[in-house]
């Protein structure tokens, strides 16, 4: 791709990071996005030209990785992506994130305007649209749905904002959850302490992903997946109610990485065999790397033991070699006990 000017409506000549995007955006974005966006407004300050592939290049992602980023901050009204006429990107305006928030406490208009996707690498098959003002005039003004909102902000402890009506409506709209998988939803994101729209939209999609349609359907899932977080904590001998982080570590190995309870037992007894501190990062070192290994039954877990035994067994390489060789292993455990007992 050719390269192309980043440049925003209100320049100033340092690279700042706006507090309001810290507080509210930082929080939600993963690695890549951050790394992105930050790169953006360094070169932005810098007057210096750069491309998709450019980026691709320092940060090591793919073409796709980047535009998938790009299209993340756009569709949160953080930047603009400009187009030539025959498509290519050729310019990215950065926009005020103190504006941007402001402006949609103001009005109903649109944030966002996407329309529904089939799935892709690029995640859930369900994104918000654009509503028109008379829509979400229409979805409020409904009987059932003015009750529905009063709850939710009973729940919330404030007034919605624009953009919380419009990610109600989609759950209604899009997702077709009934007001009382709604209300369900909200009031069980509330009592993990959740109150934040973007949490409650993820926990919503999942749901819908995994065809949940009931308030009982959706109760049964989340004691399925408590369940699963307390037999990982007793695997790794913790007692008591898991932290937030120890809850994330565990819905990552379920969720996000799908392993099946004797995949992750197996990876907790090595780790208590291992270590009694830091157990969970310990844990989910093993697990990446049997992720990134396609590791799916225990048979894979011994191909990878098999192989990482017979580099051991290797000759030895110099000192240099020594160093990149640690610097490139994934599956060193012994050396990752040491890491993590010296912190």
């Amino acid at each position: 791709m050719s390269q192309f000017k980043v440049y925003q409506d209100n320049y100033t000549d340092a690279t700042i990071v706006s507090n309001r995007f810290i507080d509210e955006y930082m929080k939600e974005a993963n690695d890549a996005q951050l790394k992105i966006y930050l790169y953006l407004l360094r070169m932005m300050s810098a007057h210096r030209p750069t491309s998709v592939s450019d980026i691709a290049d320092k940060f090591n992602h793919t073409e796709k990785d980047v535009m998938r980023a790009l299209k993340y901050w756009e569709k949160n009204k953080l930047l603009s992506l400009e187009y030539d006429n025959t498509k290519s990107l050729c310019g990215i305006r950065l926009l005020d994130v103190n504006s941007r928030a402001d402006s949609e406490s103001l009005s109903l208009a649109p944030v966002v305007s996407l329309v529904e996707k089939k799935p892709d690498e690029s995640g859930s098959a369900y994104e918000k649209p654009g509503y028109t003002l008379d829509e979400l005039q229409e979805f409020k003004n409904s009987e059932e749905t003015s009750q529905l909102l009063f709850v939710a902000e009973q729940y919330i402890g404030r007034p919605l904002s624009a953009s919380e009506i419009r990610t109600i409506l989609f759950f209604s709209d899009k997702l077709g959850f009934s007001s009382d998988l709604i209300d369900y939803l909200i009031q069980y994101c509330v009592e993990k302490g959740k109150k934040d729209f973007r949490y409650i939209e993820k926990v919503a999609i999942s749901w819908a992903e995994e065809g949940i349609t009931t308030p009982g359907q959706a109760a049964r899932t989340a004691k399925k997946y408590d369940k699963a977080v307390y037999d990982i904590m007793k695997a790794l001998g913790r007692t008591g109610s898991p932290t937030r982080t120890e809850a994330e570590y565990a819905l990552k190995w379920t969720k996000e990485y799908g392993f099946s309870p004797d995949i992750i037992i197996e990876a907790c007894e090595r780790t208590v065999l291992a270590t009694d501190k830091h157990r969970f990062e310990y844990a989910d070192r093993i697990l990446s790397s049997w992720h990134k290994g396609n590791v799916r039954h225990k048979a894979d877990i011994k191909r990878m033991d098999d192989a990482f035994a017979r580099k051991k067994a290797a000759p030895r390489p110099t000192a240099a070699g020594q160093f990149n060789q640690f610097m490139h292993t994934d599956y060193d455990f012994d050396t990752l006990e040491k890491e993590l007992l010296s912190n």
